[in-house]
């Protein structure tokens, strides 16, 4: 339930019912043309990382302005030379500035998610949507992945969203915490408020 229900803030899943609102819009009525201008706003880290495997590395990250240059220019990777440096800027920043030019599917898993962040900032977004972005990872990599994306949110002041399974990366790292279950809000505050009773609220299942 948590991945589908970050996939309705972009519409990736349509919500069934209720409204959406995101920069105070609701999203719900939005054709097509309108949804393409949001998603502009709204990067998204994907936990099976949604690359393109045959591309470089560069160009998966340049895929990330895409919703801002023309077809025609996209069609010959004819991006702007200033999308090229901010994306070796970020590259770098990431740590991947020695594998620019390697395929997506030479790299590790930890590798292949920063790709991911590096195209998710590439877009100059107003928020970031995670979706389970350690899921794929071993826990080492998860914590160094998260401690990245914390430290580069802040960097490039961007508000981040994640649904995360790990409940100790989740402490360790996020400011607020909401805690849902069967579709319902069982918990909503801050992480270091977090208690015991209120994870064993939130994990609680029914004995028959």
């Amino acid at each position: 339930g948590k991945s589908t229900l970050i996939r309705c803030i972009n519409r990736l899943v349509e919500a069934s019912e209720g409204d959406i609102i995101l920069f105070g819009q609701s999203i719900r009525p939005m054709g097509a043309a309108e949804l393409r201008v949001l998603r502009r706003r709204i990067g998204m880290i994907f936990q099976e990382f949604n690359l393109v495997n045959r591309m470089s590395v560069m160009d998966n990250v340049l895929s990330g302005r895409l919703g801002y240059t023309g077809a025609l220019r996209s069609l010959f990777k004819a991006f702007p030379r200033s999308d090229i440096e901010q994306a070796l800027h970020i590259l770098d920043r990431v740590g991947l500035a020695d594998h620019v030019d390697k395929r997506a599917d030479e790299l590790s898993g930890g590798q292949r998610q920063r790709v991911g962040i590096a195209r998710a900032l590439m877009q100059k977004p107003e928020i970031l949507l995670l979706d389970e972005p350690t899921s794929a990872l071993d826990p080492k990599i998860s914590r160094d992945v998260m401690s990245l994306i914390s430290d580069l949110a802040r960097e490039f002041a961007v508000p981040v969203l994640c649904n995360i399974h790990d409940v100790q990366l989740a402490l360790e790292f996020c400011n607020r915490i909401i805690g849902l279950q069967d579709g319902y809000k069982k918990f909503d505050g801050p992480a270091k408020g977090m208690q015991k009773q209120d994870l064993d609220a939130i994990y609680a299942m029914e004995v028959l």
